[in-house]
């Protein structure tokens, strides 16, 4: 076993000590950059949607946007790989082995190409088919198709993008993950601008954008990596991996990318069931529900930010010290993350609810005119259930990563595939019932309080089964799995 030198550290290269020290102050020094990579990844896909859709056109941006949720299909399964092999490396990192982490990164490599060469594969032959299915107009579907088809060949540069960035959190490095998202996020904006309003190539063209920024950012990252760390250098030798090796990459890896997809199913289930409430007769008839759920999800997702990094920052906090052997020090952080939550949850709640107050949200989210009495009840009905319910999900951001950090991924596969059903079951049955068989714009709004009620109905299922590890494995200090 050879040992992990000791890093040198400057401002880029400040590698957060997740092992020794106060916990509080380091996990808020690690957390801190990814809390801000977050906030401006919303902040630049905004910046996105503006480009487009001035540029474009309306059309052109309901084309992309009739593909978020495949994009999340796609990207999130190669994103929960990569956090999965990254928590391998975070282990071996704490044991301060330098030939397993070696070893790790090469099996992470390997599996990544193979997975999303599968993930291209199958959305190369599929995605047309999916569309359709998901019911995209008929004037929208080939740039929906064009959009989404790019995406789909830039799933390679996607995963390695983020197994870089994974394998430098993994080692306690969250500040140069924050600088390559910055450079990837210019240079999309620039080619944005290029490759749409110089060369003609429309929706296409935002889609290269966005594969040829993260490709240039990803050469970048690697290049940074493996220079700086010794420890990440690797040689012919460190490929020669074992069934071993690359089993417990399998097990790490697929399930948290399974996780990823279920989620992302699960919300496009919802999402139908609210264009639903826009239509009679099978007719479009507003876009009220969409607009008020759409911008009501986006403030969701932005208040929800902090837990979310917070949430993150865990899985490297608990990887490193399950690597090290300090149990303790596993349970003393994960209190005190749920101590976090509840006070960053309570008053992000708040602040949440305090934008409802006549549809403030609205306004930032969505032009003039698609601000209404009707898009303001419809969003507000799910800022209600989801931000009065707020912890619930604050719970699974913190122990799911903290789960998924001491290696246990069946319980987080388990976690989503209850959250998926709990969620379809709600979404499908419970709005019918309320409405009296019938979902459209003319349904009582009950109805729609009810297709909100899938989130905490989703996220309680999730907390049920969560609380199983976290009572057995974290509370317990009870690691005897790693006992082979």
């Amino acid at each position: 076993m050879t040992q992990t030198r000791p890093l040198k550290t400057n401002l880029f290269n400040r590698n957060a000590d997740l092992l020794h020290g106060p916990i509080f102050k380091n996990l808020f020094l690690f957390m801190l950059p990814i809390l801000v990579s977050n906030l401006f990844q919303q902040l630049y896909n905004t910046v996105d949607t503006m480009i487009v859709g001035n540029v474009l056109g309306d059309t052109a941006l309901a084309a992309i946007g009739s593909c978020g949720s495949i994009y999340e299909l796609l990207v999130g399964f190669g994103i929960g790989i990569g956090n999965g092999l990254s928590i391998v490396a975070a282990r071996s990192y704490g044991a301060q082995d330098e030939d397993l982490l070696k070893r790790t990164v090469a099996g992470a490599l390997v599996i990544g190409l193979c997975a999303s060469f599968v993930i291209t594969t199958a959305g190369f032959f599929g995605l047309r088919p999916l569309l359709q299915l998901l019911d995209t107009p008929a004037e929208i579907l080939e740039d929906a198709y064009r959009y989404i088809i790019v995406i789909d060949l830039g799933v390679l540069v996607m995963f390695f993008y983020n197994l870089c960035a994974g394998l430098l959190r993994a080692i306690g490095n969250s500040v140069m993950p924050l600088v390559f998202l910055l450079i990837s996020s210019g240079l999309n904006v620039a080619l944005d601008l290029l490759f749409i309003l110089s060369f003609g190539w429309g929706v296409a063209g935002a889609a290269i954008a966005t594969v040829l920024a993260q490709l240039l950012s990803t050469i970048a990252c690697f290049i940074y990596a493996f220079a700086h760390y010794p420890q990440l250098r690797l040689s012919r030798q460190d490929f020669a991996l074992t069934r071993s090796d690359i089993c417990q990459h399998i097990i790490q890896g697929i399930p948290l990318g399974l996780q990823f997809s279920v989620l992302a199913i699960g919300i496009i289930i919802m999402q139908s069931v609210v264009v639903q409430f826009d239509m009679v007769d099978g007719l479009l008839v507003s876009s009220a529900a969409q607009n008020g759920y759409g911008a009501a999800n986006k403030l969701f997702c932005l208040i929800s930010t902090p837990l979310n990094a917070l949430g993150v920052s865990m899985t490297s906090f608990t990887a490193q010290n399950l690597g090290a052997g300090n149990y303790k020090r596993i349970r003393q952080g994960t209190l005190q993350a749920l101590i976090m939550l509840l006070i960053v949850g309570v008053l992000s709640a708040t602040i949440g609810l305090l934008l409802s107050i006549n549809g403030l949200y609205l306004r930032v989210f969505l032009s003039a005119d698609k601000v209404t009495p009707e898009t303001i009840r419809y969003g507000n009905t799910l800022v209600y259930v989801d931000f009065g319910l707020f912890l619930l999900v604050g719970f699974i951001y913190i122990i799911r990563n903290c789960i998924q950090g001491i290696e246990q991924p069946q319980y987080v596969l388990c976690a989503g595939a209850g959250e998926l059903i709990a969620r379809i079951t709600v979404c499908l049955l419970l709005p019918a019932a309320v409405a009296g068989g019938k979902v459209d714009a003319n349904a009582r709004p009950l109805a729609f309080y009810a297709l909100c009620a899938a989130d905490p109905a989703a996220w309680i299922a999730s907390d049920l089964v969560l609380c199983i590890p976290f009572f057995r494995h974290i509370l317990r200090q009870d690691y005897r799995y790693l006992i082979k």
